[in-house]
């Protein structure tokens, strides 16, 4: 009888407690959902209404949707949570919006940093606003994690440093959000931005036809991405082109394209892809020509050993002042992978592998230009580089114009045995 009572007591119990998850919107997996139990019959009790089974909850829709859905969520959730900043982000001139805590938001346009007479209304809006950034962008954003780089639905890129409390921004929460034009620059977009001269542009279209490694470097906002996507206008259209980046930015217009993005590890330090993972990865997938959108750390080295070893005709870029600063940081990185190569070895290797070095530069003006094209060798009796430039900026007519050196560049034997000397016009003084 004892066991059998408390049989009859746990059913009890049991039923009831499964009523009330329903009652409760609780969503049970599948396998319990079919159990007999949500079928067993309600009793009556004499003097009180007969209870009814509650209805099952209809499911939720989800937040946040995926595809363009997702991108239709962002731009409803603008108007509340990121309404001082609307204005800008509708605004095809500016680039970049700099939010420095609830009262001060400053904008770039064509070059210029000002300070706009927008504003948050207190600090606890800047901090909604970066949690609203953090749920479209897929990252946890707390005072354990202060830190978030992300991109947002519409490609724009984000990186928000939290303040406020144990935040580690000082003076409120600041949300830096890089935009880049939905229209891919081409090269009259460069030309006439008056950023190089039409006989540079047209020796840089033949290195990158004639698969020459190149490297574009510059500081931040100097304009490396906008030269990369032209860059990559003269690959072929046979060609199947990987690109490798931490935040998606590039806009490669090729047909055969596989574009591949870091991805950051989650709050339990888990799913971690680096670049140097995806790059390991994209010399198995039988690229015909390798973009990175950035070097920064180890991945550097296996870039290195790739453009000697066969995977000629690459693109990358990194933060350098001069062509000679930006070999230097190259070998630095290279040296993070930890492998114990001796620098007169490594030197020798990236002197091999880069052939040209695009140098970027934004002027006090706001203007941006390339104001170098340098050919990299190395020199074995003080096994150091040479930087020779063939093209570098002179003064024309009051203003820096990037012009030839009259120096022949060595890449002029690879346009030769390649057959590119009949594409050539501008460039035949070189010859």
């Amino acid at each position: 009888m004892g066991m059998g009572m408390a049989w009859a007591v746990f059913r009890i119990l049991n039923i009831e407690i499964w009523n009330l998850f329903r009652i409760s919107n609780f969503e049970f997996p599948p396998c319990y959902t079919e159990s007999p139990m949500t079928t067993t019959p309600q009793r009556n009790v004499p003097g009180m209404p007969s209870r009814k089974p509650a209805p099952a909850p209809a499911p939720a829709a989800p937040a946040i949707r995926v595809g363009s859905g997702r991108h239709v969520s962002f731009e409803a959730s603008l108007e509340f949570f990121l309404s001082p900043l609307v204005p800008f982000l509708r605004d095809a001139e500016v680039n970049e919006i700099m939010v420095n805590g609830h009262d001060r938001i400053y904008v770039e346009k064509a070059g210029r940093i000002a300070l706009t007479t927008a504003t948050f209304p207190t600090e606890a809006d800047v901090q909604a606003a970066a949690n609203n950034i953090a749920q479209f962008v897929g990252q946890t954003l707390s005072n354990e994690r202060p830190l978030l780089d992300g991109r947002l639905p519409d490609g724009s890129r984000v990186c928000i440093v939290l303040g406020g409390g144990e935040g580690v921004a000082c003076g409120g929460t600041h949300i830096n959000i890089r935009r880049f034009g939905r229209n891919t620059a081409t090269p009259d977009f460069l030309l006439g931005k008056k950023s190089l001269t039409p006989m540079a542009l047209e020796f840089l279209m033949l290195c990158v036809k004639s698969h020459r490694n190149i490297l574009v470097s510059g500081g931040a906002g100097s304009g490396k991405t906008t030269c990369v996507n032209v860059l990559t206008s003269a690959f072929g259209p046979e060609e199947r082109i990987v690109v490798i980046e931490d935040t998606r930015e590039l806009q490669v217009q090729h047909p055969h394209v596989v574009q591949m993005e870091a991805r950051p590890a989650d709050v339990y330090g888990r799913g971690l892809v680096t670049v140097r993972d995806l790059f390991i990865t994209a010399l198995r997938m039988r690229p015909d020509r390798i973009v990175v959108g950035e070097v920064r750390r180890g991945e550097a080295l296996d870039m290195i050993q790739a453009m000697t070893s066969g995977h000629h005709g690459s693109l990358t870029t990194l933060h350098a002042s001069t062509p000679m600063d930006t070999l230097y940081r190259l070998e630095t990185m290279a040296l993070m992978a930890d492998v114990g190569i001796p620098l007169f070895a490594l030197r020798r290797q990236v002197a091999s592998a880069i052939d040209i070095i695009v140098q970027t530069a934004r002027l006090s003006t706001g203007r941006r230009l390339i104001s170098h094209i340098t050919e990299c060798h190395f020199d074995e009796s003080t096994q150091n580089y040479i930087a020779k430039d063939i093209f570098h900026l002179d003064e024309v007519s009051g203003e820096p114009t990037l012009t030839w050196t009259g120096t022949r560049p060595e890449t002029i034997e690879q346009l030769r045995f390649e057959g590119f000397v009949d594409q050539m016009d501008l460039t035949k003084p070189m010859l």
